[in-house]
């Protein structure tokens, strides 16, 4: 028999109240956009470690390239399918064994820890684009809905009230609270199969290896996470009415392997697919679809028919505006 989180006893009712007794947390508006330094150091030192590609003992290879874009692929589907989908909504179901390895490929971007992620995450769709919403570019401008929020002290702790759920497995706990053990471990690893590498006579170096596949691509998985934060509620289209500026971008979606769709996924947000329409590219959700053929992951929660239906009766409505228009100049002029 699987042994499955849902056991421990998740209420779904938490994810639309943010926790229990549906109250919000206070915000302090003295430290709302306070840049911790200090604690940032390890994130401007990654940012800056990507400038050592231009450094003749560095440079570039087709090698490292490769590392950097499959690191890239691969930790964007851990993110967005397991920090988001799995962790924060609840979108599918899996062994807690194979959970581990959700939050362990998580933990490798440097995004804080999984149960930190889903805590945020749902406060986010509590209160999106009010001024309670940590990231919201129409309440605190694009830069720091970006990446500004990420280095402020006040966000860092994580806000237990909504994730009761995930508090109860212990190992999630640890990993939580200990994260960068999987970034120091990836880094090592670059290192030494650069190293390897090279003494095999391969065209890459250690130092290579790691400004490549550890600091550039950690630095693309962070701001294309980010992207959905800031552009993806500034720019593209609004399939549905929300109470908030979540938007469609094609562009987004191809970035970060399908949650450009965020008006959809803002719209209803449990569903494991967020590409609502065949052609709308969401590639974790193709991942997870296969996972599920081979029984890694199962109970994919679908797209509902009352939410396809009114996606297209929205479509129609706006057809039909568009036709109207060039009549309504028309008469307008002829008047």
């Amino acid at each position: 028999m699987k042994n499955t989180p849902e056991d421990l006893g998740y209420d779904l009712k938490q994810e639309s109240t943010g926790h229990q007794n549906g109250e919000q947390p206070a915000v302090d508006d003295s430290k709302k956009y306070r840049v911790d330094w200090i604690g940032s150091i390890p994130y401007i030192v990654i940012h800056t470690g990507c400038l050592a590609v231009f450094l003749p003992q560095v440079g570039i290879s087709w090698i490292a390239v490769g590392c950097a874009l499959l690191l890239y692929f691969a930790r964007m589907f851990f993110i967005t399918g397991f920090y988001h989908r799995y962790f924060s909504h609840r979108s599918f179901r899996t062994s807690r064994a194979f959970q581990f390895v959700g939050a362990l490929g998580g933990c490798a971007a440097l995004q804080r820890g999984p149960i930190w992620w889903a805590a945020h995450h749902r406060h986010h769709h509590c209160t999106s684009d009010t001024e309670l919403d940590r990231h919201s570019p129409r309440e605190k401008g694009f830069l720091y809905s970006h990446m500004g929020w990420f280095m402020t002290r006040e966000h860092n702790p994580t806000d237990e009230r909504y994730v009761a759920d995930w508090m109860k497995v212990p190992e999630l706990k640890f990993i939580n609270n200990h994260y960068w053990l999987a970034g120091v471990l990836l880094a090592g690893c670059l290192l030494g199969a650069g190293a390897l590498l090279e003494s095999l006579g391969f065209a890459t170096s250690a130092g290579q290896m790691f400004v490549w596949g550890f600091c550039i691509s950690t630095v693309a998985v962070y701001h294309g996470t980010y992207t959905i934060n800031s552009l993806s509620h500034q720019f593209g289209k609004r399939r549905f009415k929300t109470n908030d500026d979540s938007r469609n971008n094609v562009l987004l979606a191809l970035i970060t392997l399908g949650e450009g769709w965020h008006n959809n996924h803002h719209h209803h947000s449990s569903s494991a697919r967020q590409g609502f329409r065949w052609w709308e590219l969401d590639v974790t959700y193709y991942i997870l679809k296969s996972l599920s053929w081979v029984g890694i992951v199962w109970n994919l929660r679908p797209v509902p028919e009352h939410v396809m239906a009114e996606a297209r009766s929205n479509k129609l409505h706006a057809l039909q505006s568009e036709e109207a228009e060039p009549v309504e100049r028309e008469l307008e002029s002829a008047a």
